[in-house]
């Protein structure tokens, strides 16, 4: 299916735009490609020209209802999105200004990054930094952004490299494999833990990991209140017994960033190593991260912690693709990133 481009005059009628989004029809969620013009996005102060998505765990649970992630129907899907203004009544931008969208009420409250344009709040949009494409931008998404905003946590609470091994579950996935390349460059020790240790350990350790351990040895039948003082730190995507026997392992002082909830939501622990060990357990919210420490976050990204060999390593899929990859996501058969290109390399 194919629709013609938007004219930037607004002073002609609007045309239609391909955009990939989610209904709730007679109890069921579904997702498909429809024609869309401006006048029915949700409102905003920023029209933004998209030129990359990506997919991420939260895209994949909401487009067939799995993790009653949208809260409005119907939404256009995709919680980030980066592109170029194409019109804007909000002062602090202007056409053409090169932009990132992510997080905020995108693709779940809010029409969101799967579609040939965008309209925001102005508040919403982050300055895309100079040295930083709009693929590159794409090849973090809300993923990369997460792990950079747990380890910023994780340093602000004391984590230093000297402190001992940090570990990493989830580490093939979107956030672990960005978590695990920048600890490593910052002289971590980093442990991968995965469920896919036998097939991926080579690509973990390709990308800093220093320790591959496979998540079906850990014996999460007896965790104790604490274990063996083994962690300095954590980036836990799973949650439920993981984060559990994460908390257990911690060294005195160590820093848990709980970034994620792909094994369960609930967590059974206890207080022992809170209050034996000082451990922190710190809640990673890159939704509602301040906008000040957003673009910080960003610009780090795009310089010093810029994640080379998992950008180099990205896969691209074209848009009418998109609906084919969500299910390897649910499964956990994903290794890495995923960019999706919305428009032809030839927009700016």
């Amino acid at each position: 299916m194919t629709f013609p481009s938007v004219t930037s005059n607004q002073e002609r009628p609007v045309p239609t735009f391909k955009a990939y989004r989610t209904f709730e029809e007679n109890g069921k969620v579904t997702s498909r490609f429809v024609g869309m013009k401006l006048d029915e996005l949700d409102p905003g102060d920023v029209v933004v020209r998209t030129k990359y998505s990506t997919i991420n765990f939260k895209d994949a649970l909401s487009h067939n209802g799995t993790g009653r992630i949208m809260r409005k129907f119907p939404t256009v899907a995709g919680i980030d999105m980066s592109g170029t203004v194409e019109t804007s009544s909000d002062p602090r931008w202007k056409r053409g200004d090169k932009v990132i969208v992510h997080a905020y009420d995108m693709g779940v409250a809010h029409d969101g990054g799967y579609a040939e344009y965008v309209r925001v709040p102005g508040d919403w949009v982050v300055r895309r930094p100079e040295s930083m494409t709009a693929f590159d931008a794409m090849t973090l998404g809300t993923a990369g952004f997460t792990a950079a905003q747990a380890i910023h946590l994780m340093l602000h609470n004391g984590l230093a490299p000297a402190n001992g091994p940090v570990a990493v579950t989830g580490a093939t996935g979107g956030v672990g494999c960005v978590a695990v390349e920048i600890l490593a460059k910052l002289g971590f020790h980093v442990v991968a833990i995965t469920g896919k240790a036998a097939e991926e350990a080579d690509w973990l350790k390709s990308i800093g990991a220093a320790e591959v351990l496979a998540r079906q040895s850990i014996d999460l039948a007896k965790i104790r209140p604490l274990g063996p003082a083994t962690y300095a730190g954590a980036v836990d995507n799973l949650g439920g017994d993981i984060l559990a026997w994460l908390l257990s392992m911690q060294k005195i002082g160590g820093t848990v960033a709980a970034v994620g909830l792909a094994a369960d939501m609930k967590l059974n622990t206890t207080v022992a190593p809170f209050i034996l060990r000082g451990v922190h357990l710190l809640g990673t919210d890159s939704a509602n991260c301040p906008m000040a420490l957003r673009q910080t976050l960003w610009n780090r990204l795009a310089v010093d912690w810029r994640p080379d060999r998992v950008h180099d390593q990205v896969r691209t899929i074209d848009f009418e693709d998109l609906p084919t990859h969500f299910d390897a996501y649910l499964k956990g058969l994903v290794r890495g990133r995923t960019v999706v290109r919305i428009a032809p390399d030839s927009h700016p």
